[in-house]
């Protein structure tokens, strides 16, 4: 089996590799989808924010700038119309005012307060889905569009499989990236046993020197953002979990109940059994992966039922405990028993 890539070795060679990645595409590329690529990973990583934030305040000027001059001239901005209602938001609040994403714990849950994440298109997020399944649809957003090969961060071969690493633009995960498996197949969000089999094993093999590893994934109608199949990575710090994973939990031993039908899988072969599962049941479903076992919890469609006020959707991350948050005072007195009847709503 080939060796890793040295990045999925050691968490501050993948760290190092993330941060120059980042730095090189701020200087090479001018157009506002990198701006704002580059500033939401330094907004959400402090030594990032040290590393970039002056490059950034003065690519910041001269866009504002730039875009000041041809609407003054009457002529359209060159960037795409998202990236354009993103800085148009920036400019107003200024990058000054923009913070960092903050963090607390309501125990066993996490927050994180993501102003600038609240600013991202919402693409499918709105979408009312009740089935795990539909077909790739070439003209819509895909990993595949040429304008994101400036986004990679690392190209080449798992277990022969050309695949690419490409950066999360807009975080909420530490070192987020978003793995792609052939990405040429265009194959539709579905999992299939053989994208299962690899990330499975990369998480198994790579958790061995970089335990922080993991990947998270969105069944179509669980609110996937793009439907071309993909795999969120993250890397965590030295003794951080999810709380998902706490011990407290039946699915992990304990004695606790957790809000969301949860399975806690430690052979590949019984979680893809399970997650085939509810393919074939058409149960919605995201996925937690960690080096050496899976945590599928299975909940209704998006849109079976409204959302509460603080809260834009309920994706993996969220269904392992960890959530996203884009108004301060939500952010500062939501309560543990807020998020456990959330999350118990959820359950089909």
């Amino acid at each position: 089996m080939a060796e890793l890539p040295a990045f999925w070795r050691d968490r501050t060679v993948f760290a190092g590799a993330f941060g120059d990645g980042l730095e090189r595409m701020l200087a090479d590329h001018e157009g506002l989808g990198v701006f704002i690529l580059v500033l939401a990973n330094a907004s959400h990583e402090l030594v990032l924010r040290e590393r970039l934030w002056q490059a950034l305040m003065a690519r910041f000027a001269q866009h504002r700038h730039a875009l000041r001059e041809r609407l003054a001239r009457g002529d359209r901005p060159v960037d795409a119309e998202d990236d354009v209602a993103v800085f148009l938001r920036l400019a107003l609040l200024g990058l000054d005012a923009l913070p960092s994403t903050e963090w607390r714990a309501t125990s066993p849950w996490r927050l994180q307060y993501n102003l600038l994440r609240a600013l991202r298109p919402p693409r499918m997020a709105d979408a009312v889905i009740d089935n795990l399944k539909r077909p790739f649809d070439p003209a819509g957003f895909h990993f595949d569009r040429p304008f994101l090969r400036k986004e990679i961060l690392w190209e080449g071969e798992l277990e022969g499989q050309p695949c690419r690493l490409l950066y999360n633009k807009f975080p909420f995960a530490p070192l987020h990236g978003l793995l792609v498996i052939e990405p040429q197949a265009h194959r539709p969000q579905v999992l299939d046993r053989a994208a299962h089999g690899r990330v499975w094993r990369l998480c198994e093999r790579a958790g061995e020197r970089l335990p922080g590893l993991g990947f998270g994934f969105n069944a179509y109608g669980a609110f996937a953002s793009v439907n071309h199949q993909h795999f969120q990575s993250f890397v965590l710090e030295e003794g951080e979990r999810y709380p998902v994973e706490d011990a407290r939990w039946s699915h992990n031993g304990g004695t606790e109940e957790y809000p969301v039908p949860c399975l806690r899988l430690d052979d590949e072969a019984a979680a893809w059994e399970a997650a085939e599962t509810c393919y074939r049941d058409n149960h919605a479903f995201n996925l937690l992966y960690r080096p050496g076992r899976l945590y599928l919890l299975r909940r209704r469609f998006q849109g079976q039922h409204p959302l509460p006020a603080w809260s834009s959707g309920f994706a993996w991350s969220e269904l392992a405990g960890s959530f996203t948050l884009f108004d301060r005072t939500a952010f500062g007195g939501l309560e543990a028993s807020d998020i456990m009847a959330a999350l118990a709503a959820l359950a089909p």
